[in-house]
């Protein structure tokens, strides 16, 4: 078994890390930290992993814990694992970052869009971009992952494979994406009380959303990207907008897709149009693409669970990779429905 500590565990990406680490067949988990939980019993503040941890509570974290185990999950807001990772990886104990500290290849980058200076730049090159469809090979060979960003997993795997292909002008694409509000996390927030969500659909981050730069250097175009909330607990749903190019027949787009994930296990391409309630619970994303001759665009959607293949399920799958196990170890491609 591969021991594995959870930091930030009390959040809904640290909790969803919990549910699948105790599905997998060889990860186990030896401690999780919560700082604002510190002597709760996870059991206690989600009833769902009771019957799983009946005993394990949240730590606070302390350094000397990476000598327990083999590899280290950060589930923390930005600016949090910067501060962590240098002591992970000099004590040997391989890291799956769920945040963005490490995403963006550029730290001025970073300091732009996240508004504060990078304080271990010289670790970026250490680290993987993690989203193993596009990046299997690395992956392996890397101690240090960053996993992608849930808005970003999805407008990647929506249009990486049509840029690599020349099929999409890399100009001016559109990304419009809805969210449900677990993707703010657990701490209260007036945007994503029930009374303020229930019954609503916003938009926000116009213009100026962090995931924009990760977006352009996982898809390789200029992107104007505009999320919004939707009232459901989990999923998103990305609506990508791009001219074709002469590289591809505006046609082959469904096909240029249909190839590039042939043998994904978690990537399921078809004429069906896409919905997150398809993926719910699983680590799978559902795209389609079509060709509209009348105004000259290419329209691709893509599903996903924002939990799961957008967040935790993702860095599991990472870290399978990592660890040289079977990459679908733990992880279900079927969502819960209805």
């Amino acid at each position: 078994m591969v021991r594995v500590g959870v930091v930030g565990a009390s959040g809904y990406a640290g909790a969803e890390l919990l549910r699948l680490c105790h599905s997998h067949p060889d990860l186990d988990v030896a401690w999780a930290t919560g700082d604002t939980q510190v002597g709760t019993l996870v059991g206690s503040l989600y009833p769902s992993l009771a019957a799983a941890y009946p005993g394990l509570a949240f730590e606070a974290f302390d350094p000397a814990m990476a000598a327990a185990v083999d590899l280290v999950f950060l589930a923390l807001p930005h600016g949090a694992s910067q501060r962590l990772v240098p002591g992970l990886l000099d004590a040997g104990v391989k890291v799956v970052d769920l945040g963005a500290d490490f995403r963006l290849l550029d730290p001025a980058v970073y300091e732009r869009w996240y508004g504060e200076a990078h304080v271990a730049p010289e670790l970026i090159e250490r680290f993987s971009y993690g989203l193993p469809e596009l990046h299997r090979d690395h992956i392996a060979k890397v101690d240090a992952v960053a996993s992608a960003g849930c808005y970003p997993t999805a407008a990647a795997l929506a249009l990486a494979p049509l840029t690599e292909a020349g099929a999409i002008d890399t100009a001016g694409v559109i990304v419009d994406a809805a969210s449900g509000v677990s993707g703010a996390g657990r701490a209260l927030k007036h945007g994503t009380h029930f009374g303020t969500a229930n019954e609503d659909f916003t938009a926000y981050g116009l213009l100026d959303h962090r995931h924009t730069p990760e977006m352009e250097q996982s898809v390789g175009a200029t992107i104007l990207f505009t999320p919004h909330l939707a009232p459901m607990t989990r999923g998103i749903l990305a609506t990508c907008y791009a001219r074709p190019s002469g590289g591809a027949a505006p046609g082959d787009v469904l096909a240029i897709l249909a190839a590039a994930y042939e043998e994904e296990p978690f990537v399921f391409v078809s004429p069906v149009l896409p919905s997150t309630k398809a993926t719910w619970g699983s680590n799978s994303v559902h795209i389609t693409a079509r060709y509209d001759e009348r105004t000259g665009f290419v329209l691709v959607l893509a599903a996903l669970d924002n939990l799961v293949k957008g967040a935790s399920g993702q860095a599991v799958q990472c870290a399978n990779i990592m660890l040289g196990l079977d990459e679908t170890a733990g992880l279900s491609s079927i969502g819960v429905y209805p």
